[in-house]
């Protein structure tokens, strides 16, 4: 069994309000569950406007369908934030 933690970092450039920056984690945590069945919560930063901390986990019998999963999500979030992917760290367990 191989687990995979996934830390990353974003600055909403354009987030103004506690709200706004919710509205656009909440649609990108809904689209990477939906997409890829991964469990996703926001772990850090909760009352900053412009930063977020997300933390992402998968479980897999090999590490090489978690390593195509984590690439995945990131292009997902370099198309999709409007703002920048500050850090993007990927760890295995196994």
């Amino acid at each position: 069994m191989n687990v995979g933690l996934c830390v990353v970092e974003i600055h909403l450039i354009g987030s103004h309000s506690l709200k706004e920056k919710r509205r656009v984690l909440r649609r990108l945590k809904d689209q990477i569950r939906a997409k890829f069945n991964i469990a996703v919560a926001e772990i850090d930063h909760q009352d900053l406007w412009q930063r977020a901390t997300l933390g992402m986990v998968s479980i897999s019998s090999s590490r090489e369908p978690l390593e195509a999963c984590f690439s995945k999500v990131r292009a997902i979030l370099e198309r999709e934030i409007p703002g920048d992917l500050a850090s993007f760290h990927v760890e295995f367990l196994s």
